[in-house]
């Protein structure tokens, strides 16, 4: 029988308002380099990847002048307005490529600094997990609920010891994952991430601990932050 495959997904069909630049987040350039191509050969040259898919916007003009536009390990699709809506386009896209037991790694584009000792990590401790999982972190501050006043209120504490922040990679079965995606779309539940739509299938993720510092660019003071961690990976 032959063993299951990994594939890497990276959505990158979003616009990043709360970075108020130019050009979607991901096209914002560290050391003279697109993030989305930082981000992209970084994972790639991490792991064993049988290929790769990227959705993009119909409106993007900058993917053209990456360099991931001309390898040969990627490939790229239409993506949608929502993460969830550019997940499904890339997992259609790999139809008669993935087969169902064949694993698939959803990864941002806006997240340069998977370290790859996180990402083998979570490759080797799900490889045989029936449902599989995602790299996260505990929570580390003390969280507040709040009201939705105008200055917010504190309305309680929150026990923090058994909450996560979730990353990624967030890694799945193929036929699994499309089958849960398209269930919690047609069933109108909010999917903000890959994980979410599994829960929603019933099926339970695990979580793998993952370095705090896989940053997700979001915030132009991110920019610069990106930039040092990736000096000292």
């Amino acid at each position: 029988m032959t063993p299951p495959r990994f594939w890497l997904i990276v959505p990158a069909a979003g616009i990043g308002q709360r970075m108020q630049s130019e050009c979607p987040k991901q096209y914002l350039q560290i050391d003279h380099r697109y993030i989305l191509d930082i981000t992209l050969s970084r994972t790639l040259d991490a792991a064993p990847f049988a290929g790769c898919v990227v959705a993009l916007s119909p409106e993007d003009q900058w993917w053209p002048s990456t360099d991931a536009s001309k390898s040969g390990r990627v490939q790229s699709c239409v993506g949608g307005s929502e993460r969830f809506q550019s997940v499904l386009a890339a997992l259609h896209s790999l139809s008669g490529q993935a087969d169902p037991e064949d694993w698939v790694l959803v990864h941002d584009a806006a997240r340069p600094c998977l370290h790859r000792d996180d990402l083998s990590r979570l490759m080797t401790q799900l490889r045989d997990h029936k449902v599989g999982g995602l790299l996260a972190a505990p929570v580390a501050d003390t969280i507040k609920q709040c009201s939705t006043g105008e200055p917010p209120e504190i309305q309680r504490t929150v026990d923090r010891s058994r909450l996560w922040r979730a990353l990624t990679p967030q890694m799945f079965r193929y036929s699994a994952l499309v089958t849960a995606l398209q269930c919690a779309v047609d069933e109108g539940r909010p999917v903000t991430d890959e994980s979410s739509a599994m829960e929603f299938s019933g099926n339970m993720p695990v979580v793998v601990e993952g370095r705090s510092d896989n940053l997700k660019v979001t915030v132009p003071a991110d920019l610069a932050l990106a930039g040092f961690i990736l000096s000292q990976l």
